[in-house]
């Protein structure tokens, strides 16, 4: 019982005297707007403009900021389908032919999804008003504008998505993420995943673009953890469980006063090393900034070597 009690002790104490750091720092990563003024498929391929631009609808209150159901019109063409059909600025878009629109990149896909039928049926909020409205959308010339390949997610899983609608039985035009390319060291390999295939869930809850699966992973999990894709490829539906990418961990401080303490730092590489530390003198520190490094014995021999240089800029 006794040395229980001492063990449980030791572990205590360690947990207070021991500090863990990622072993590969992991950068920030700047979330990228849901809408950009950039084409997603290539300039061969017939798109069809609606005359209108939209955004996540978000709710109005700086204390409670979620998205809500539908996007919201930001602007409209003058001379364009929407105003012709009698949008105005605000209208909250829900449905395009019985496609949900939650995100804008929804809306994207089905202007850029070659149908040669160019006439299309909106569920529209305005207020408390729920309408229906029939656009005629125009067909647009090839463009030689930059061409968005991807949304990429080049911490969590290190691959890039395009958002895609893809038809399944009893389910059209669900909106998904396909898997485009894999980066170095991606995760999703060896979980089984390939180029071309479709994610349409991330932990049973369904998608609305790539954008939003690369926010989710960001936002709401930790490098690491273990998340479920729900996938779609050759017909099937599976579910898929992805470790994502994992940076490890280092022992960023060891202390054990007097005796001894230690800590290692990213910004700039630091390193402190110190044996019995006596408050005015220790009997050893090891100090390191970079290449610089530095000895001392009781405060008194000092040694430097690889000193840094001091460089302006």
């Amino acid at each position: 019982m006794k040395l229980k009690f001492i063990g449980l002790f030791c572990m205590l104490a360690l947990q207070h005297c021991v500090s863990y750091e990622p072993l590969v720092l992991a950068p920030a990563i700047t979330l990228s707007p849901e809408q950009m003024s950039l084409s997603s498929n290539d300039g061969n391929a017939d798109r069809i403009d609606f005359g209108f631009e939209v955004g996540v609808n978000e709710s109005d209150s700086l204390f409670n900021i979620q998205a809500l159901p539908g996007v919201r019109v930001r602007n409209i063409d003058p001379s364009g389908p929407a105003n012709s059909a009698g949008l105005k600025v605000g209208d909250i878009i829900l449905s395009i032919d019985d496609t949900i629109t939650d995100h804008p990149d929804t809306v994207t896909a089905l202007q850029q999804s070659g149908n040669d039928d160019l006439n299309f049926e909106l569920k529209v909020r305005r207020g408390t008003v729920v309408f229906q409205a029939g656009i005629l959308a125009r067909a647009l010339s090839p463009s030689i504008a930059p061409l968005e390949l991807y949304r990429s997610d080049p911490i969590a899983t290190k691959a890039g998505y395009q958002t895609e609608l893809v038809q399944i039985a009893g389910r059209p035009n669900l909106v998904a993420a396909k898997i485009i390319e894999f980066f170095p060291n991606s995760p999703l390999p060896s979980a089984g995943l390939t180029e071309g295939d479709v994610v349409i869930a991330l932990n049973g809850v369904e998608l609305n673009s790539a954008q939003d699966l690369i926010n989710r992973l960001v936002q709401d999990h930790e490098l690491g953890s273990s998340v479920e894709f729900t996938v779609f490829s050759a017909g099937n539906i599976r579910a898929v469980t992805v470790q994502l990418w994992n940076p490890g961990r280092r022992i960023s401080k060891l202390s054990f006063s007097p005796l001894l303490n230690y800590e290692t730092g990213f910004n700039p590489q630091t390193t402190k090393f110190t044996l019995l530390n006596f408050w005015l003198f220790s009997l050893y520190s090891f100090n390191q900034v970079e290449e610089e490094k530095s000895h001392s014995i009781l405060g008194l021999i000092n040694y430097s070597s690889d000193l840094g240089e001091l460089n302006e800029e």
